[in-house]
């Protein structure tokens, strides 16, 4: 028996949506030559994560055994999938290898990070196949809501793997491959150990709509509108860009494009030849001298984000244009599960303006760039796998995903983050299991989630913040009474005096008759201070701060 093994271990993406990095490994154990597929990002929010920029996959595990990584795939330019690749090479240092589209996005965020851009290798599609360490590795065409999706054939000397990337099965995309489902059974003939599979959809029961649907009725509804146009996507959906741009101009309007990302999407899929032909479209300086009837703008902020065009538009002006009564706001796209209230803002804002606003909830201006229940069905049935690998997906998901597999007879695991597994048998079995978690870029600096970091932020966010300075002299002796500074608490509280007043009053009282043991130790005399201060906000405003206590001491 061989003591060589191939191994399989998620650091992020299985258990939940989004952070997607899988480290496939070969060797002889804690000797395995390594390849990371994805490395992408999540984004942060205002109730678990405050002031956080970016959530990234805590790769230390892979970073202790960088001499042994020899590449990075990236299967698509999503940020979740691509995102981390700029922030983490600098600690991993591997080749990025990438399809054209990919490799482009994958280039201009290693110069915007200052890491060089000649890191990242373009790859062609299947039948080429890329050589690192003991793995073979072909990207083959598929299609999904960013062109030049692909998955992975991953071949390793005892057998090859499968892994899909994001994915559906959609003959029809706009732009991009098609799904080819004779490629995919002749890659699959000489037998798959693995099929590591997404998961998103596992639970819409009907077959994934493609994406040429919607062209006809984003163009009825354009065409029907009386005002201004705006529509809102993902900035990557380079199809539904353009066929919401083709729909303006077939209505006689002008096109804008609003919002760095949306541009810049625009601008590598011409580059690289993944667009061809996009509609003529004009500066908002431009747009502001047109009738606003003969004007479409496509927007950034599909998500409710903040500080994207939409959100802009609907506080007020952007870049010199403004909403009116009687416009028309198209949301053509999903809402990501967690960013309701943010979407539901820029809705009851654009409602105070009187601009009429179509979501997705008919179905007709959106369809979904992952497989649903059928679609997987579908693809476990022409690849044929020994075992399948549920991954990109909450932890319901790959149960699901797994139940799915195994209804029809195939071997399937749920593996999440942290779990090692061995596929160098039948069936996949549990190696280890490895510490993980999630790394935050905040502002400028990586800082770990158990840091206590954004937990202190948190709790100062939930209680407020008291500073109590006190100076004692060399006898250690008060100096004048100690002060307070408040943030983010009541003034006054149920004393009807000032609350600082309060607790300097307090905290006077209890130096003064405070022995010289405790006036001597700056721990025992900031312990009691942080208490009295608690104890005095809990009873005048019910809360207890966040304390900060400053000792000088005169010497």
């Amino acid at each position: 028996m061989s003591s060589e093994r191939l191994i399989y271990l998620p650091l992020g993406g299985a258990g939940e949506i989004g952070m997607n990095a899988y480290v496939y490994g070969y060797g002889a154990p804690d000797k395995e030559r390594y390849i990371l597929v994805d490395l992408g990002v999540a984004f942060p929010d205002m109730d678990g994560t405050p002031g956080v920029d970016l959530i990234m996959p805590d790769i230390a595990w892979l970073r202790e055994r960088a001499d042994r990584l020899d590449a990075i795939f990236v299967t698509h330019a999503h940020e979740d999938h691509i995102g981390a690749v700029a922030h983490c090479y600098g600690d991993l240092g591997a080749p990025v290898y990438a399809r054209p589209f990919t490799a482009n996005i994958a280039r201009r965020k290693m110069e915007e990070h200052g890491q060089p851009e000649d890191a990242v290798i373009t790859a062609m599609p299947w039948p080429e196949q890329v050589s690192v360490g003991p793995f073979k590795v072909g990207f083959l065409p598929m299609s999904h809501s960013i062109p030049e999706s692909a998955g992975l054939v991953i071949d390793s000397p005892t057998g090859r793997v499968v892994h899909s990337g994001d994915f559906k099965l959609d003959p029809t995309p706009i732009v991009g491959e098609a799904f080819d489902p004779d490629l995919w059974t002749e890659v699959s003939k000489p037998g798959v150990k693995a099929l590591v599979c997404d998961s998103t959809n596992v639970f819409s029961q009907h077959p994934g709509r493609s994406e040429i649907e919607v062209a006809p009725e984003i163009t009825k509804l354009v065409s029907g509108a009386s005002g201004m146009v705006v529509a809102t996507t993902f900035a990557s959906n380079v199809a539904r860009v353009k066929s919401l741009a083709e729909a303006g101009e077939r209505a006689g309007r002008s096109v804008v494009l609003l919002g760095r990302a949306m541009r810049r999407m625009i601008e590598a899929s011409m580059e690289t030849g993944v667009l061809t032909d996009f509609p003529k479209v004009i500066s908002p300086e431009e747009a502001r001298d047109i009738p606003r009837d003969h004007v479409m703008l496509i927007v950034t902020g599909s998500q409710g984000e903040r500080r994207a065009a939409s959100a802009q538009l609907a506080r007020g002006k952007y870049r010199g244009l403004e909403l009116k009564q009687g416009d028309l706001f198209l949301f053509s796209s999903k809402t990501i599960p967690g960013n309701e209230k943010g979407v539901i803002r820029i809705i009851n804002q654009l409602s105070e303006k009187g601009v009429d606003v179509v979501d997705d909830s008919s179905g007709l201006y959106h369809v979904s760039g992952h497989a649903n229940r059928p679609d997987l069905e579908r693809l476990h049935g022409i690849v044929d796998p020994q075992m399948v690998i549920p991954m990109h997906g909450e932890h319901r998901h790959l149960r699901e995903h797994t139940k799915l597999a195994e209804s029809n007879g195939r071997t399937g695991i749920v593996a999440v983050n942290g779990m090692m597994l061995d596929l160098s048998g039948n069936a996949p079995k549990v190696a280890e299991y490895i510490e993980t978690g999630r790394t935050y870029l905040d502002g400028s600096t990586k800082i770990g989630a158990m840091d206590g970091v954004v937990r202190d932020r948190i709790r100062m966010a939930l209680n407020g913040h008291v500073t109590v300075t006190v100076i004692l002299d060399e006898e250690d002796e008060p100096l004048g009474e100690p002060w307070c500074d408040t943030m983010g608490l009541a003034e006054t509280g149920n004393s009807k005096a000032a609350l600082v007043e309060i607790l300097e009053a307090d905290l006077n009282q209890f130096l003064m008759r405070s022995g010289d043991k405790t006036r001597k130790d700056d721990d025992k005399l900031e312990e009691a201070l942080r208490r009295i201060v608690r104890q005095t906000s809990q009873a005048e405003i019910g809360k207890k701060p966040e304390v900060t206590v400053v000792i000088s001491r005169m010497r």
